[in-house]
């Protein structure tokens, strides 16, 4: 079966694109028919971009799970909706069918309203890849409670931050999370993150790992209880039913928390009918997607790619997605491609981090593995080098397998920028060419649009020029950074804070970041928000963080540290920074490499020029540029001849 929104060639490519972007309502309008409403809109759209102020079938009312769940139940409900593949490949795996999901899904929605939650609630849910995170996210979802996942990666002030920011009420965790040779004691971490908050009335804790966990009485309760409760509830004549809430399009769905250019990390919004639409649209599309294909996408949940083409996006396409606790080199480097030929996965959606790492490993893992079932490929959250694109092609893909190549971001809610699997042409490292929606432009410096002649490359930052159905509607309780950070630096456009390049056939390829922002291992990362975790150990006065190119992540962090006092022994002070910046912020945000200088380079008015260290940690000594107009030019020779 296929959609009849999927664009089945070359040709149907540009001509939805050419009515996307001269009709956008009427284009919008027929992809939002294929879904289930219970009042259909008023509008279609209604923005500016000054404001910003962005509106998607506004009037229409909705609900999100009716139509990632109950809308398949009749045709369907057999169908494996996940196919759980647990940390340890001895532990049994678990297949939720679209029956089992709605049942596990209801029943947390009943667990959540006994608890006490309501529509518009905001609930932080800190746990491991277990099914349980998809059905809370879901339950959230089918109450109308806005749900915060944060990776479990996070330490217990940086999830402090976030739920003072949300003003969460609410946690769903569990006592801990398996994660290779590990266990992260997640509710450890929680009970750390709550010394001092006021605001959270209830912790839920899902049993997964049998350590040891506080449990306050009043405040924490176990999920299996709650649930088991639940059950009981809602049980009527043989059948487990929660009505859903009745949602109006631009209600919030959910926020996520990204970082930015400044220290603080910002809550990105999503709201229900856009964001639902826009996921479904582009996962049918770049992935080709085709009924009962096993679809299997390897980023985490506390992620925007997990949120949208783990959960919201395959599942609104009643697909299986298969849903991975584990890590890719754990019991060893070949287990990716275990799970490829145990459970004959067509479509596998990773990143070139994990692709570039498994590199390393040579060929050796592959052996004896059967990867005859894969038909598309697709690699996610950063520009996939060309080495690491013909690997994958050659080793993975037998040369067989398109390989989608994706731009987008966790403001954008779903793909922006990429080729249609087996449909429009792939180029190695180019996201290739726009999705229908979406109107790219590339600007110089002073927002000028950058215009091609006689058939050449050009360069320039990366705008939008319109809205499409998955575009951040605010950063959570702070619209005028939503509009400083995306919509201020150039008027009337979105600005990606990528820089990219564009070819006479108008494929774009992304170059990377150009404002004080991190791309490591696929996860943005705010150099301010590193720099003020290294900033509170006490032996630091000072320090500046720039990007620097690392084999595996893409980009590595190098941090320049200036020292009240040095220690005899500079090694053990910089693991005391690393573990400082563990505890403010996450292992994620630690520098790899830290360089204790005299002084900064800083112009007469005290600004860091990071241009000169970026130059630097990149091992450019030559090409500096002009040093002279700097309160102290002798600190750039002497950070250059003591670069690691």
């Amino acid at each position: 079966m296929s959609y009849s929104y999927q664009i089945q060639s070359l040709e149907q490519y540009k001509e939805a694109y050419k009515q996307s972007i001269e009709q956008p309502e009427a284009f919008w309008a027929s992809i939002a028919e294929h879904f289930a409403w219970r009042k259909k809109w008023d509008k279609v759209l209604n923005w500016n971009f000054k404001e910003p102020k962005v509106e998607w079938f506004k009037g229409a009312k909705l609900n999100v799970t009716e139509n990632c769940i109950d809308r398949h139940l009749a045709t369907d409900g057999e169908k494996p909706a996940l196919i759980w593949e647990p940390n340890n490949p001895e532990e049994r795996v678990r297949i939720v069918t679209y029956n089992r999901l709605h049942k596990r899904v209801c029943q947390v929605a009943q667990m959540l309203k006994n608890n006490g939650v309501k529509k518009g609630d905001r609930v932080c849910i800190y746990m491991g890849m277990v099914p349980e995170l998809a059905y809370a996210i879901l339950g959230c979802a089918r109450i109308g409670a806005i749900h915060s996942v944060i990776f479990g990666g996070f330490s217990a002030q940086s999830i402090a931050d976030r739920l003072e920011d949300a003003k969460a009420e609410f946690i769903i965790t569990c006592d801990g999370a398996y994660r290779g040779e590990k266990i992260i004691p997640l509710k450890s971490v929680i009970d750390d993150a709550l010394i001092g908050n006021k605001t959270v009335k209830r912790v839920i804790v899902y049993t997964r790992t049998r350590i040891p966990v506080s449990m306050i009485k009043g405040r924490d309760i176990w999920w299996e209880d709650e649930m088991e409760h639940a059950e009981q509830q809602i049980e009527k004549n043989g059948k487990i039913h929660f009505e859903a809430e009745e949602m109006d399009a631009e209600d919030p769905l959910f926020i996520l928390y990204t970082s930015g250019s400044t220290g603080k990390p910002k809550g990105v919004v999503h709201t229900c009918a856009g964001y639902m639409i826009f996921t479904n649209y582009t996962f049918v599309n770049v992935f080709n997607y085709q009924q009962g294909q096993i679809y299997f996408c390897t980023a985490d949940i506390g992620w925007v790619t997990g949120h949208s083409y783990i959960v919201y996006g395959p599942l609104s396409a009643g697909a299986t997605s298969l849903m991975f606790e584990g890590i890719p080199t754990y019991p060893d480097a070949g287990r990716f491609w275990d799970i490829v030929d145990k459970h004959k996965v067509n479509i596998l959606y990773t990143a070139p981090t994990a692709i570039r790492s498994l590199m390393g490993f040579g060929t050796k893992p592959l052996e004896g593995k059967n990867l005859s079932s894969l038909k598309v490929l697709g690699s996610v959250g950063e520009p996939i080098n060309e080495e690491a694109w013909h690997w994958y092609n050659e080793n993975i893909g037998k040369k067989k397998c398109p390989i989608v190549d994706t731009w987008w971001q966790t403001e954008t809610a779903g793909i922006l920028i990429s080729n249609l699997a087996g449909i429009t042409p792939s180029k190695p490292s180019w996201a290739t060419l726009p999705m229908p929606g979406v109107q790219p432009v590339l600007v110089d410096e002073n927002g000028k649009e950058v215009i091609p002649t006689n058939n050449e490359t050009i360069a320039g930052n990366l705008c939008m020029k319109a809205p499409w159905p998955g575009i951040i509607r605010t950063t959570y309780g702070d619209h005028e950074r939503c509009r400083t950070n995306y919509f201020a630096t150039y008027e009337e456009l979105y600005f990606s804070g990528d820089g990219a390049l564009k070819d006479a056939e108008g494929n774009y390829r992304i170059t990377g970041r150009v404002d004080d922002v991190l791309n490591v291992s696929g996860h943005r990362i705010g150099t301010a928000e590193v720099e003020n975790a290294i900033n509170m150990h006490t032996d630091v006065v000072e320090s500046a963080v720039v990007g620097y190119p690392h084999n595996i992540k893409g980009q590595g962090i190098y941090a320049y540290v200036i020292l009240g006092k040095h220690n005899a022994d500079d090694e053990l002070t910089k693991k005391h920074i690393l573990e400082t910046v563990s505890k403010i912020i996450g292992a994620i945000a630690k520098p790899d490499k830290i360089q204790f200088v005299r002084g900064l380079p800083k112009t007469r008015s005290g600004k860091i020029m990071r241009r000169i260290l970026r130059k630097i940690a990149e091992g450019e000594l030559e090409n500096l540029g002009d040093t002279s107009a700097l309160l102290d030019p002798s600190v750039v020779d002497e950070i250059k001849n003591n670069r690691l």
